[in-house]
């Protein structure tokens, strides 16, 4: 998933980038308001991770710039503003959930994985390889614009990698979005995978060993 970071604190700013590039996220950081405007007038993302109190152009400022603009973005918030308030104007202006400082990384992971297997994020047919396909709108994978039928525990294993081809998707993502947040072993998902690759008619799921696995974009 391709996320914009706005965090002005360099050393948190630094640790968020690094661990969620570590678990498979593509991210582009910025350390002030007006910089991560910029950016979004020539990017597209997946998702924002906006901190509030900066000293120029502030995270709720930037978001209603973009509903403004008529363009939605799932958004996280990144606060040590606790005031019930500050809270509300947030969720009133769109925020799809509000992290409050201190936080854990992997507490941030788990919001993202939540919002990615919501709705929230936008869904289309996305083609994976030469022959293969994968329509969001109904589930459905396609080779040679037939469908290839499969379990749905597998189609939803199909539905995650398409959503971030090129970027690694690691195993909680696959517990979060194929196993509904259960507590399932990585040897176990990887042996579902593996079944999955079994039954393709084109081997387009690469395995990053240690960490998950991807598709890549297909020329």
């Amino acid at each position: 998933m391709k996320i914009l970071l706005l965090e002005d604190d360099l050393m948190l700013n630094d640790a968020i980038n690094q661990y969620l590039t570590s678990v498979g996220h593509q991210i582009v950081s910025s350390k002030d308001g007006k910089t991560c405007l910029e950016i979004l007038e020539h990017e597209k993302f997946d998702m924002l991770i906006l901190d509030i109190n900066l000293p120029d152009i502030n995270g709720f400022t930037i978001l209603e710039e973009l509903h403004k603009q008529k363009r939605t973005i799932p958004t996280i918030f990144i606060s040590a503003l606790l005031d019930i308030e500050d809270i509300s104007r947030a969720f009133d202006i769109g925020c799809h959930d509000y992290l409050k400082k201190p936080f854990h990384l992997k507490e941030l992971n788990l919001r993202i994985n939540k919002i990615l297997k919501s709705s929230i994020v936008p869904q289309n047919h996305k083609r994976l390889s030469k022959q293969y396909s994968f329509d969001h709108d109904n589930m459905t994978l396609y080779f040679n614009n037939e469908p290839h039928i499969l379990p749905k525990r597998q189609l939803m294993i199909i539905s995650l990698l398409s959503k971030n081809r090129s970027l690694v998707v690691n195993y909680d993502m696959f517990r979060e979005y194929a196993y509904d947040g259960d507590d399932i072993d990585t040897a176990t998902i990887r042996a579902e995978v593996n079944r999955v690759k079994k039954v393709l008619k084109e081997d387009f799921i690469i395995n990053i060993r240690g960490i998950g696995y991807m598709v890549e974009r297909p020329n």
